[in-house]
């Protein structure tokens, strides 16, 4: 079992603002994304000034695209991202179009999907699934539950790397000792900090914690 990365999600309006958190944490975390809203509001700008800023880095571009999937991921690709988001209910077509412009496709698991569509992805060759916690349960004031757990715990039997966000807190993290969880991500979970700096290295130092170096 492998120590799980990471990942900061850059859910901003504007590049200006992601990029004063990026570049406080950006050494801290393993894996950057640019986030769907700063994607749609500063395009392909926005991953090339972050790529720009940490040339070593993973960068992921969360589309979360559900059509166009090869020129969306050409496109993001060009600007430097490493890997891509789409959507689950996107056609299997457009998955594996996207999928042969990036170095890795992601599929976010949001509403209504099946582990008999996660297996189709699985057999077109997509390795990476990035589960939600339910919604419903985040508005209502809950944290991870054994449905999100068991679900999780499946998608990684069956061969994926998991990446897992939604509601994430450092004292969260521990719910999910034991499983080889790939990605823990989060936003507001360090940008909305007083301090984004030490809480990067608050979430880094209990995953270490947990799974070890």
């Amino acid at each position: 079992m492998t120590r799980p990365n990471l990942q900061i999600a850059l859910d901003h309006n504007n590049l200006e603002t992601a990029l004063t958190d990026v570049v406080k944490v950006g050494e801290i975390v393993d894996i950057l994304e640019v986030g769907t809203i700063l994607c749609l509001q500063e395009g392909n700008k926005a991953i090339s000034c972050i790529r720009h800023l940490f040339p070593n880095k993973k960068i992921v571009a969360d589309t979360k695209c559900a059509d166009a999937g090869g020129t969306v991921a050409k496109n993001v690709s060009d600007a430097g991202a490493d890997w891509m988001t789409v959507i689950c209910c996107a056609t299997l077509p457009t998955m594996a179009a996207a999928q042969k412009e990036v170095e890795e496709l992601q599929v976010e698991l949001y509403g209504d999907w099946t582990f008999e569509q996660a297996a189709s992805w699985y057999e077109l060759g997509i390795t990476q699934a990035i589960y939600h916690q339910s919604r419903d349960a985040l508005l209502s004031g809950e944290t991870w539950g054994e449905k999100d757990l068991n679900k999780v715990k499946k998608l990684i039997e069956m061969g994926f790397k998991v990446s897992v966000t939604g509601g994430l807190n450092v004292d969260t993290l521990k719910l999910f000792e034991g499983m080889d969880v790939y990605t823990f991500i989060t936003g507001r979970g360090i940008t909305a900090s007083e301090n984004p700096i030490q809480a990067a290295e608050d979430f880094k130092q209990e995953i270490i914690r947990i799974w070890g170096e």
